[in-house]
């Protein structure tokens, strides 16, 4: 079997290119259409058994089994995917029901419901048990890597070991245990090679090789690059949104409009999570406002190339996430103080399409999830009114002590909330 190479080394170029190929076969054996029969079963049984043998001390076992937990995610999500694309692509014409906008609200869901259900049928993975959310947590704090990294640590394999150790600070860079681990590698071989991100997002690449093209005053390659990143960004945030809708948990012993509510507010927080979920980690530092990182940048690259009409809207749609930054207001009055010698027009002075969509769906979901929780939460004296609640209102539990003595309760809770915001001044870009 081939090991890491130890520093100076004279064959280190050679097993590094064995070590690329060999970590590519992380998912060589994953097919979204041919997925393996024997390995096809519910993601909750499959993590679940890779971590009863992880607690066991069953090493290859425990690999064996998180390696296809980890493809029967992928392909759960893939499969959400397909069908989201599908049966967005295939929409049929909403039927008139002049008058009655409740029936066209109906009428739509019945339809998405039938092509959803047609096209699930044909994907195994959307026929089994859904995941809970505590699940699908874990694997997007890719927990499943860090069990990974362990247990081939202990089989004394970390050409496997520590692509998964690196992939799973990529989510969780403060963690100090996988830190120091990671220290004690670089101390004693040459990773060259062996820093790969098994869960990299197609955006992600071009954003820092546009971010590095600004910093070198390539500014024309840089904005193709960062347009690419954008588009790619954009595309995976609304597949991400799909999948809150395609991975649901039901009950189906409650009432309809009840179990409606509950999944259409979970499914409102998860979509809110999207942004949290796919911001990239750059240089061990989270980029925040991703979107509108990549405007700010645009923003700046366009106006190095004296183009003030692709870089006003881009500043436009940085000022729509960052409303108070004083450095791009300050930039949108020098663009209107001079918008006769750029050339610009009063529609340039507005956010692009695609940001101002961008916002208002985010901004959309936040009221709607407010609004859910206020009403899905109302007592029965803010439903009924006071006087009606307390004729509904049962006996007291405690009636039958009333006078007999003194009875308090006290609840105390005490809440904290970590803050934490990425400086630009630290990346490594």
């Amino acid at each position: 079997m081939v090991t890491l190479c130890a520093k100076g080394d004279s064959l280190i170029f050679l097993l590094c290119v064995t070590f690329v190929t060999m970590t590519a076969a992380q998912f060589e054996h994953y097919s979204f259409r041919n997925f393996p029969q024997e390995d096809l079963m519910p993601l909750t049984a499959a993590y679940g058994t890779a971590l009863d043998s992880y607690a066991a001390g069953n090493w290859t076992e425990s690999v064996r089994y998180l390696e296809i937990s980890l493809r029967l995610h992928r392909l759960l999500k893939d499969s959400v995917r397909h069908c989201f694309l599908h049966c967005d692509r295939t929409k049929e014409v909403g039927a008139s029901f002049p008058g009655d906008p409740d029936l066209r609200v109906y009428w739509h869901v019945l339809m998405e419901a039938s092509c959803q259900r047609r096209c699930r049928a044909h994907f195994p993975a959307l026929q089994l048990p859904s995941p809970s959310s505590k699940i699908l947590e874990e694997f997007n704090r890719r927990s499943p890597y860090r069990y990974l990294h362990f247990a081939h640590r202990k089989l004394n394999d970390l050409q496997r070991g520590v692509p998964c150790a690196y992939t799973f600070l990529q989510k969780n860079p403060e963690d100090e245990e996988m830190l120091q681990m990671m220290e004690e590698y670089r101390s004693q071989y040459d990773l060259s090679g062996f820093l790969i991100d098994l869960e990299e997002r197609s955006y992600e690449t071009p954003f820092v090789d546009g971010v590095k093209l600004v910093s070198s005053g390539d500014y024309s390659r840089s904005v193709d690059h960062l347009e690419e990143a954008l588009r790619l960004y954009l595309q995976e945030y609304g597949l991400c949104q799909a999948e809150c809708e395609g991975i649901a948990q039901l009950t189906p012993d409650r009432d309809f409009y009840e179990v409606l509510a509950d999944v259409y507010a979970d499914m409102l927080r998860c979509k809110l999570k999207c942004e949290e979920n796919l911001k990239p980690n750059v240089g061990g530092h989270f980029v925040e406002k991703f979107a509108a990182t990549i405007y700010h940048y645009l923003q700046y690259a366009y106006y190095k190339l004296n183009d003030g009409r692709s870089a006003v809207p881009c500043a436009h749609s940085y000022i729509l996430f960052e409303p108070d930054d004083p450095i791009m207001k300050h930039n949108l009055l020098y663009y209107k103080e001079y918008s006769q010698q750029w050339g610009l027009q009063a529609e340039d002075f507005t956010p692009r399409e695609e940001a101002l969509q961008h916002h208002n769906q985010t901004v959309t979901l936040k009221q709607m999830l407010t609004s859910a929780d206020r009403y899905l939460n109302l007592d029965d004296e803010d439903f009924f009114g006071a006087e009606e609640a307390a004729c509904l209102a049962p006996e007291s539990p405690d009636a039958e002590f009333d006078g007999l003595g003194d009875y308090e309760e006290s609840i105390y809770a005490n809440w904290s909330q970590a803050k934490g915001k990425w400086d630009m001044g630290e990346s490594d870009i």
